[in-house]
């Protein structure tokens, strides 16, 4: 009999340690879903300013410049999910990238004052987009690997815990380019 409930007692230990784990897991991933939501925010919010400074300059431009307005509007919604917020992240910065390849063709936006405080904003932002993607994808692959090994995976199923996807970057910024080397100036 008393062999049965040390069992018992060890059996629940096993189960309190690895839901607590769990929940820990879960938890840092919120933490970092968090930063990475108030770091794009950030950037979003100096879309604006963006769209402000260039478009005296850009009359060619208007058509993405309205979408990436439209686009913003759209992330900082509440009723998105963060699997959507990813992609749209990804389709914001590929417009923004557009954007910032055509103030090559304007010498005068390029050397403005205005502009020149906000490609250091900018890539000030980029920055810390770069650390919280960091951070988020840690968290991330941590809870994954919690979830998704023995016996972690049984808790994880009982308590409904789903792999959470990582936050990639979007093949337009693969490609080696910096936030400052998209403002640089002649």
């Amino acid at each position: 009999m008393q062999m049965i409930i040390i069992l018992a007692i060890i059996v629940l230990a096993v189960a309190i340690y690895y839901y607590n784990k769990l929940v820990r897991k879960q938890n840092e991933v919120t933490n970092a879903t968090g930063s990475i939501d108030a770091m794009l925010k950030n950037r979003y919010d100096l879309i604006p300013n963006l769209v402000d400074t260039v478009k005296a300059y850009m009359s060619y431009e208007k058509e993405v410049l309205g979408k990436l307005t439209a686009m913003r509007t759209k992330a900082l919604s509440d009723d998105v999910s963060a699997e959507d917020k990813l992609k749209l992240n990804s389709e914001i910065s590929g417009a923004l990238r557009q954007v910032m390849v055509a103030v090559e063709n304007y010498p005068d936006l390029k050397s403005s004052n205005n502009f020149l405080q906000l490609q250091q904003s900018w890539t000030d932002i980029e920055d810390r987009i770069s650390a919280s993607r960091r951070f988020y994808n840690n968290a991330v692959t941590e809870y994954n690997n919690a979830i998704q090994s023995f016996p972690g995976t049984l808790f994880a199923s009982l308590m409904g815990y789903k792999p959470k996807p990582v936050f990639e970057a979007a093949p337009a910024e693969t490609q080696g380019l910096s936030a400052k080397g998209l403002f640089s100036h002649s």
